[in-house]
């Protein structure tokens, strides 16, 4: 594959255990970019990536201190080196005690607080914190919405959304206050994407709202990331990518 420049690049990715985030690390790899990935569990030792260990943090987003020692210790491992991107993957979406849906009427307002830390607080505090080395690098920053953000869903719960609604319109700011910077933010807002968490009775449900008919991959979605993080993407700021074979239309 072409890499970009001769450059080794740094990539900083939230939720990168599973599905989209794996996906991710994945594809940023095979360029030769560096992946720092960012979780609340250990690096797990059966994980393929030969410098995972050494490049994984353990950041728990739901608690601001975890978050601010978190991006302490980012930027003693880039050790003065720039950042090109950071990807705002991570999110977290409560179920009932049966796994259904948990509306706004339902939503326990501790769950609410919780989600939109993850969701919502996390990806701007981070964004701040790494600012200058984002800046040093001429950055990217791909915040992970949903098509939930845009109109009620079937499974997705109402914090959820909302969560992922709110950070649509974070970006649209960041991608404003950003610019200046040189560092561009986009968002990415993908719909039903194929992974364990599907199962084949909501792929039954959800197949007749896609025009496509079909699911979407975590290849698809982390070829979209690795595009906004691309020098062929160098004038695209603010947007958002809808990733859901024509869903949210």
């Amino acid at each position: 594959m072409t890499k970009q420049n001769d450059e080794k690049k740094t990539l900083v990715l939230t939720g990168a255990s599973r599905g989209i985030g794996h996906a991710t690390v994945k594809r940023f790899s095979e360029e030769g970019w560096r992946v720092i990935t960012c979780s609340r569990h250990a690096f797990p030792k059966d994980c393929p990536w030969p410098a995972g260990e050494e490049d994984h943090l353990q950041i728990n987003l739901s608690d601001q201190n975890s978050i601010s020692s978190g991006i302490a210790e980012l930027l003693e491992r880039l050790d003065g080196q720039p950042l090109h991107a950071l990807v705002n993957n991570a999110a977290i979406s409560p179920k009932t005690p049966s796994g259904g849906r948990m509306d706004s009427k339902a939503t326990p307002i501790e769950d609410w607080h919780e989600v939109f830390q993850v969701n919502f607080f996390a990806p701007i505090m981070l964004a701040r914190g790494l600012a200058d080395a984002l800046k040093q690098g001429r950055g990217t920053i791909v915040n992970v919405t949903s098509i939930a953000g845009s109109k009620v869903h079937n499974f997705a719960g109402t914090a959820y959304a909302t969560s992922k609604a709110a950070l649509s319109a974070l970006t649209r700011e960041m991608a404003n206050d950003f610019g200046s910077m040189g560092v561009r933010v986009n968002a990415i807002a993908p719909g039903e994407i194929k992974t364990d968490m599907i199962s084949a009775d909501t792929e039954k449900v959800v197949l007749p709202d896609i025009p496509m008919h079909r699911l979407g991959t975590t290849k698809e979605v982390a070829d979209s990331i690795y595009f906004l993080c691309s020098n062929e993407a160098s004038y695209v700021n603010g947007a958002e990518l809808h990733i859901n074979g024509g869903q949210h239309v």
